[in-house]
């Protein structure tokens, strides 16, 4: 799905972008699009709840049943050895994280950083939070949709991600004004780290884009004569999420305001869910990006690697050359590119190629054992 491609990148290259703060920032010419570039996360809440719930729902459908073993399997090597490689740098070379304070070793293995963060003082690898929130994901949604895929109709389904949604809207509204109102003007620092940690990071409270995702994998699978005669319509949606995403972004100027926290998260999730539904109904939805496929292809490193990367370029080269402008950024951006090809193609791709040769494996065997006497 080229269009998904596009979007994936879009969403990496857009928080690292926003990340960039941890040098402070790549200049005035880029700052709106920094500001705004927490937004790839969500977009990749959106995509992984389409794809994920895709791959589930259409074993379901079949009427087939799931292997548990077999998902958690590919899930693990897909996410655990680049994870780990770069946890190990973390932990064992200080000088170059991108923040003094690192979180506990054992939050990280268990996915709980996202849950328990000291957010004041270990924000270092910080941005592994959204990997806690996917594991979630990963770990729960396969049952659920396992346990509910032949008691429960569509409209069901739709009425309890809405609910989903309604409860991580209530709990981010009284977070706000049961705790973080007191603070706003009186210490903005610990008003702050209040929503970091309990508004932001929470699997709870950041569910919407993940339930969107999952209503565009049930449209496809449960209302496919409907779903195939949208292509033609797929360039309107690609408009529609675009339009729809004006107000949302108006929404979050103030990023941390109460109606942005309430109200603008599930807003983002359907503008964006709007993009990827129209990515996935068409070759591109609309969209085209130069290198888009490189970059999708190594997005989880990049992700993974691009604090580091942009630490040790200002460190080894930006400030002992003293580098501004379009020279600092040529070096950042060579720098993190460098950073992620190198764990995908060193780490990622191997465990990636092993897991799917298994995975071609399993069904010769099967016939192989079947035909055996």
């Amino acid at each position: 799905m080229p269009g998904l491609d596009v979007l994936r990148a879009v969403a990496v290259v857009w928080v690292m972008l926003f990340h960039s703060y941890v040098v402070g920032g790549l200049g005035e010419r880029l700052r709106l699009l920094q500001g705004y570039g927490w937004i790839g996360v969500d977009l990749f809440f959106v995509l992984s709840g389409y794809l994920i719930g895709r791959q589930v729902l259409a074993v379901l459908a079949r009427g087939e049943r799931l292997s548990f073993a077999g998902f958690y399997r590919r899930r693990a090597l897909r996410i655990l050895p680049a994870y780990l490689v770069v946890l190990a740098l973390y932990a064992s070379w200080p000088s170059l994280r991108e923040a003094p304070g690192l979180a506990p070793v054992w939050q990280f293995l268990t996915f709980t950083l996202n849950l328990a963060i000291d957010y004041a003082h270990d924000p270092a690898f910080s941005h592994a939070w959204s990997l806690c929130v996917e594991e979630h994901f990963y770990l729960l949604f396969p049952c659920i949709a396992a346990a509910l895929a032949w008691r429960i109709a569509a409209r069901q389904v739709l009425l309890l991600c809405l609910g989903a949604m309604a409860m991580g809207m209530l709990w981010r509204g009284s977070v706000w004004i049961m705790q973080m109102a007191p603070l706003r003007d009186s210490d903005p620092q610990a008003f702050g780290v209040h929503f970091v940690q309990d508004i932001y990071y929470p699997t709870w409270a950041r569910l919407d884009g993940l339930l969107v995702g999952v209503l565009l994998a049930c449209a496809e699978t449960w209302r496919r004569p409907a779903w195939q005669a949208w292509p033609r319509r797929a360039r309107a949606l690609a408009v529609a999420g675009i339009v729809a995403m004006v107000p949302v972004l108006w929404l979050f100027a103030d990023r941390l305001g109460l109606w942005a926290s309430v109200l603008g998260y599930p807003a983002l999730a359907i503008g964006l869910g709007l993009l990827v539904g129209a990515a996935a109904l068409s070759a591109t939805g609309g969209l085209y990006m130069p290198g888009a496929t490189w970059i999708a292809r190594i997005s989880y490193s990049l992700y993974l690697t691009h604090k580091l990367a942009l630490h040790a370029v200002q460190q080894w080269l930006v400030r002992p050359w003293d580098l501004h402008g379009a020279a600092a950024f040529v070096c950042y951006a060579s720098g993190v590119l460098a950073a992620g090809a190198a764990l995908h193609y060193a780490v990622e791709r191997p465990f990636l190629r092993w897991r799917d040769g298994r995975r071609a494996l399993a069904p010769a065997v099967e016939k192989t054992v079947a035909a055996s006497p």
